[in-house]
């Protein structure tokens, strides 16, 4: 079954084309067929296309909104340029997949698309009003393109979460404002922290009731969870991925009444505040300089840059407090797990991180650690480490594509 992955943000859309069926799954045989980005939808939209084994083909044309998007990626896909193994019209795509941001109490799991799962998704805008109407223009545009005969499948970063007990997901407000709005800890990055617990079992041999560990996602947005017995029981983002550590662009915690507060003193809308705590806070807002972390690094090491080391010992220091709290939450952890963008490629944060936590029982190997990067796998723990470290490159299409094979053949997914 070739499956289309598609992945839509408010200007953005990325896909890959998986080839999976249930016999491959079983042997862990996927094959990536193709992938690519489009963004700055709704301009002049930079378009990075890729076929399996060939060099990347990037463009620049305008594209008005993601329907235009799809098409152009359709009509690509087809394209005698492309000559993608297996695919050469549109009846090749046998199945879409989506990621949809939030679903809520509504979606515990994967589910096929229909117009009463379409209503489920766009009740949920209000707890995801950044996400959830982008996730939406993607599942609208594929319909139109693709028709409704082409099953397709929403799969949720919300739905992995959705074990926590009442404890770790509540807030600690009036109890009927959770029965009133559902306001509530959901936590997100989801399917990225459901894919590397079953890697590492893969890795290990675990079963998912002896899985009893932590995964740590650092990326633009990062967010880590406490996994007992194979399933989350705790997580750092909340009703909306603003909670928790420190981000790219996104403050992480912060004190409630700081915003009453910059409303009193810089006469600030919800709005306003709300777009200074998402989009202009985090690693950018405290280095005044950019959200991204390898030029951070460079600029502490090159050039001392005070607010550029700030920023970088502070987004540490969060992602530590919040692993010595997992360690007590969970009564301690075989292992720990980096993924992500930054967790995958950067040496130095997971050395930070886990810097001066031998008495929990953790310790890097300097040189295992270092040679870790660039989508390498394994283990970085030094021989004397009580707690297992690994770097695992998360792969949450993969997980799209073997949902949406399960749910259309309406099997039960295994992980």
């Amino acid at each position: 079954m070739n499956v289309l992955v598609l992945n839509c943000g408010s200007s953005s859309l990325k896909f890959q084309i998986i080839q999976t069926d249930l016999e491959m799954i079983e042997k862990d045989a996927d094959k990536q067929l193709a992938k690519g980005i489009i963004e700055r939808i709704g301009s002049q939209a930079l378009v990075s296309f890729q076929a399996a084994g060939k060099s990347a083909v990037k463009h620049v044309t305008p594209l008005r909104d993601h329907k235009a998007a799809l098409d152009h990626i359709v009509k690509w896909i087809i394209s005698a340029d492309a000559l993608i193994p297996g695919i050469q019209s549109l009846a090749d795509i046998h199945a879409v997949g989506h990621r949809v941001v939030h679903g809520a109490e509504l979606f515990t799991k994967s589910i096929i698309i229909d117009n009463a799962v379409i209503r489920g998704i766009e009740d949920c805008i209000d707890l995801a009003p950044l996400h959830n109407p982008a996730n939406l223009k993607g599942i609208n545009a594929s319909r139109e393109l693709l028709g409704t005969g082409v099953p397709a499948v929403a799969v949720f970063d919300t739905s992995f979460h959705s074990t926590m007990p009442e404890s770790s997901f509540l807030y600690a407000i009036p109890y009927q404002l959770y029965r009133r709005h559902k306001i509530r800890r959901y936590g997100f990055h989801g399917t990225s922290h459901r894919y590397v617990a079953f890697r590492y079992r893969q890795l290990t041999g675990k079963t998912r009731e002896e899985t009893n560990i932590i995964t740590v996602h650092l990326g633009n947005g990062c967010s880590a969870c406490a996994i007992k017995n194979g399933a989350s029981f705790d997580t750092s983002m909340g009703l909306s991925p603003l909670e928790g550590f420190v981000m790219g662009t996104r403050s992480g915690d912060i004190d409630p009444a700081v915003l009453e507060f910059l409303s009193h003193k810089e006469g600030m809308s919800m709005s306003e505040i709300d777009t200074l705590l998402n989009k202009q806070s985090g690693l950018l807002g405290i280095s005044g300089l950019t959200n991204d972390m390898r030029d951070l690094l460079d600029e502490a090491k090159d050039h001392q840059d005070r607010r550029a080391t700030l920023a970088i010992n502070i987004f540490a220091q969060r992602a530590k407090k919040y692993l010595g709290s997992y360690l007590a939450e969970l009564n301690g952890a075989d292992a720990i797990i980096f993924t992500g963008g930054i967790g995958e490629n950067s040496a130095v944060i997971r050395q930070r991180i886990c810097s001066n936590l031998e008495w929990l029982g953790i310790e890097i190997d300097e040189q295992l650690n270092v040679e870790k990067v660039g989508g390498k796998e394994g283990e970085i723990n030094s021989k004397k480490s009580r707690v297992k470290v690994f770097v695992i490159p998360t792969n949450e299409e993969l997980l799209i594509a073997r949902d949406t094979v399960r749910c259309v053949l309406d099997v039960p997914r295994k992980i």
